[in-house]
């Protein structure tokens, strides 16, 4: 845990206590920008159950999708650690990097030369107004942590990640490694 300021690149963790919001409950979010008109995220630990050979038959491969967040669910985001590859693309931060030229993308996967552990497909993404971040981390709603994994991020295991991470908060937050998601299950 870090008690820094935002800024992209960082890990936003749900806290235990967001319990019942489908979207933020046991998510990771990896911070993709934060400025004063607002901040923009992508959840790293919600995969779906398509592919991108499902949403885009022409690419040849079965790369996951991950819900990104509640906003603008209708596109396709995605971040890469491949920016030699991708021009256009915007640095996030340690080796990540967002967006690019699309249709390239497409080819050079099919060519095999982007892989799995080099991009990560997202349908929606996690979005704030300005300051409204700052407020939910005032009441406590997440948990500030740097990307100690840099653009390695990308292989982290999606169905642990989130208690991979409370684990390693300790205190408190142990109890909390075990618990259902839906407490209610209990």
């Amino acid at each position: 845990m870090i008690s820094e300021k935002l800024q992209k690149g960082q890990l936003l963790i749900a806290e235990p206590s967001i319990i019942g919001d489908l979207s933020f409950n046991r998510s990771v979010i990896l911070l993709a920008d934060h400025n004063q008109d607002g901040s923009v995220g992508f959840i790293l630990n919600k995969p779906l159950k398509y592919t991108i050979k499902d949403l885009l038959p022409e690419i040849e491969a079965k790369f996951k999708i991950y819900n990104g967040g509640p906003v603008e669910q209708d596109n396709l985001y995605f971040i890469h650690n491949v920016p030699e590859l991708i021009p256009n693309s915007i640095e996030i931060s340690n080796g990540i990097f967002w967006g690019g030229n699309f249709e390239l993308t497409k080819d050079l996967i099919n060519q095999g030369l982007i892989k799995k552990k080099n991009i990560r497909f997202f349908l929606g993404y996690t979005g704030w107004d300005s300051e409204q971040l700052e407020s939910e981390m005032q009441s406590n709603s997440w948990i500030l942590s740097k990307n100690i994994y840099k653009k390695d991020i990308l292989g982290k295991s999606s169905a642990h990640f989130w208690k991979e991470k409370i684990l390693e908060l300790g205190g408190d937050y142990l109890i909390w490694s075990n618990a259902p998601e839906n407490p209610i299950l209990n």
